[in-house]
């Protein structure tokens, strides 16, 4: 082959391994990189205004799609910008390239204008960080950077000083990656465990996460086998959510309905391809007659590392679930999960009688009336980006999933201002597809830039902006601990004014009444729009009557009611599923 550039050939070999496009800014050591990919076809720059936000952009479009992205970030600032991002993808373990150029090599250790040390800085939130110390040596880093960022889902940093970019090279091209990876077969020996402590259990609660993606059906049947109520983390709620007869809600801190209760009375627990870190709100060993609890998951790092385990398996769970449905010998009640899908209908009646009556009249707008109202409009196929803060309540308790639905957020490193730029991601994987930010105030004043990077690549998204004029987790957090809500509130912005000094489409809802002709015409508008809705920053009050322990950590299921702003459709599906069970 004709030698080249090293950041020609980098460029080339991720075009020719599928990748569309590099988010990044551009300067400095960075340029060679970026002159490589005005110079060849099938990859494109997308110029993002803050590298942080081509982290989240680069993040999103790999978790959508499930192949790699990539993006840049220039030496000192550029990459320190990009981190936050990066920590987010590799935590919610998206397959992300970042190349984080670096002062010229002869500079390194001088403390060179902007030096740092990105293969240092990286280490954390990378399975691979290495940097490149001759254009010959790169081609193998670069490949060894794109394989481990596929397979081990998460984050590669690929150092390149400036100077090593411009060398020439002839070194060969990748011909193939591992792409299409396997599936973890367990071992025989614990699957005739697991099927065991099934037959010997009265009561089964089965709890889920990102992790049953691919196992839907298999955990459904497990369900009917055994009688299981499912519960699900924030993860799993796209994936198990919908359709699901068996259904008890969520747990956690934004957790709703009867699955904290499901999971301290069952005999055994069965914990699904979930990570979940809330501990508190899992079974453990304290406590008067403990369910035991078991752990299925591929990765075997995670087994065991939030409650202690009467069972571990290592091993993909639909091929464990495959694997030990037939060995399954006994004959279950109902008795266990009707009496927990009376308690989910009962817990969720009591939020929306609470919450949601008349707010089609209140001044301002309850956030919860506007995330029904946003559910029932948006596209079946609607991709939701939630920003981290109240947008997490929203989102988990109204927008509806139904298998087609994308519905995502930090959901592991829980950053603000991740939506707009994971929407950005979204919106250039899927140029098609209806694409919806939902934002916080706050979120999106941190990385309001970004609505200039929407507008300059003409998005096809639309920002919905919950607009409090307040941090309203942060106020609740602080309410719960006894605290004053002191630096919370904010003086009113007005962000539709905002995206139309920017050139973007825009409306302000404040008129409750109004709201869902403006909403609907809003999301109808081809090409990008922020829909500013002002609502109410007291619409999660706390009530009147809960104790001191309940409020500290909201270790029970009682102190749910505190984040209760309605549950949405969900009620209805409570409702279908207690008249269908069979008396």
């Amino acid at each position: 082959m004709p030698r080249m550039s090293f950041a020609q050939l980098l460029v080339t070999q991720l075009r020719d391994l599928g990748v569309e496009r590099i988010y990044g800014v551009v300067g400095d050591s960075l340029n060679p990189v970026v002159d490589a990919v005005r110079t060849t076809e099938g990859i494109d720059w997308v110029h993002v205004r803050n590298e942080e936000a081509g982290a989240f952009a680069a993040g999103a479009e790999a978790r959508l799609t499930g192949k790699l992205a990539v993006c840049a970030g220039s030496c000192g600032p550029g990459n320190t910008h990009m981190i936050q991002g990066l920590y987010d993808a590799h935590r919610d373990g998206a397959p992300v390239l970042a190349i984080a150029s670096h002062i010229p090599s002869a500079k390194i250790g001088t403390g060179f204008f902007q030096e740092t040390h990105p293969e240092i800085l990286f280490q954390e939130c990378s399975h691979f960080c290495e940097m490149v110390n001759s254009g010959t040596h790169g081609t193998t880093m670069l490949h060894i950077a794109v394989q481990t960022a596929i397979a081990k889902s998460g984050v590669s940093v690929l150092v390149l000083p400036g100077d090593v970019a411009d060398e020439e090279v002839d070194g060969a091209l990748t011909k193939d990656l591992a792409t299409d990876l396997g599936r973890v077969q367990p071992a025989a020996a614990p699957v005739g465990r697991l099927a065991e402590l099934i037959d010997a259990a009265d009561s089964v609660t089965l709890f889920t996460g990102a992790g049953v993606r691919d196992a839907r059906e298999e955990v459904l049947e497990l369900a009917e086998r055994v009688k299981s109520p499912i519960g699900h983390a924030f993860g799993g709620k796209e994936f198990m959510q919908y359709d699901n007869p068996y259904d008890v809600g969520m747990s956690g801190l934004l957790g709703y309905g009867a699955c904290y209760d499901a999971m301290h009375e069952a005999d055994l627990v069965i914990l699904l391809g979930t990570d979940f870190p809330y501990s508190e709100f899992l079974p453990g060993p304290d406590g008067k007659n403990p369910p035991k609890v078991v752990q299925i998951d591929a990765e075997a790092s995670r087994l065991g590392r939030r409650v202690p385990l009467d069972l571990a398996i290592h091993g993909d769970v639909a091929l464990t679930l495959q694997a030990v449905l037939p060995l399954l010998t006994s004959t279950k009640s109902h008795r266990f999960l009707h009496r927990m899908l009376k308690a989910h209908h009962k817990a969720l009646t009591g939020v929306v009688s609470a919450y949601t009556k008349n707010v089609e009249r209140m001044k301002p707008i309850h956030p919860e009336f506007v995330a029904a109202t946003l559910d029932s409009l948006a596209d079946d196929d609607a991709v939701f980006t939630v920003d981290t803060g109240m947008c997490n309540v929203w989102g988990a308790r109204y927008i509806t999933p139904n298998g087609k639905r994308r519905l995502f957020g930090s959901w592991h490193h829980g950053t603000m201002a991740n939506a707009l730029p994971q929407a950005i991601g979204a919106s250039k994987a899927f140029p098609e597809r209806q694409v919806i930010s939902m934002s916080g105030d706050g979120g999106l004043g941190m990385l309001m830039g970004e609505l200039l990077t929407v507008k300059l690549h003409d998005l096809n998204m639309k920002i919905v902006v919950f607009n409090n004029s307040s941090l309203g987790m942060v106020k609740l957090e602080m309410l719960v601990e006894g605290l004053p809500d002191y630096g919370t509130d904010h003086e009113q912005v007005d962000f539709a004014a905002i995206a139309k000094g920017v050139g973007i489409g825009s409306v302000r809802i404040t008129d409750p009444k109004k709201l869902t002709k403006q909403l609907a015409e809003a999301l109808a508008t081809p090409g990008p729009m922020l829909i500013d809705v002002v609502t109410d920053p007291d619409a999660l009050s706390m009530p009147p009557k809960i104790s001191a322990q309940q409020i500290r950590g909201f270790a029970t299921a009682s102190t749910k009611i505190v984040l209760g702003g309605g549950v949405g459709k969900m009620l209805d599906m409570a409702a279908t599923n207690l008249r269908n069970m069979p008396r």
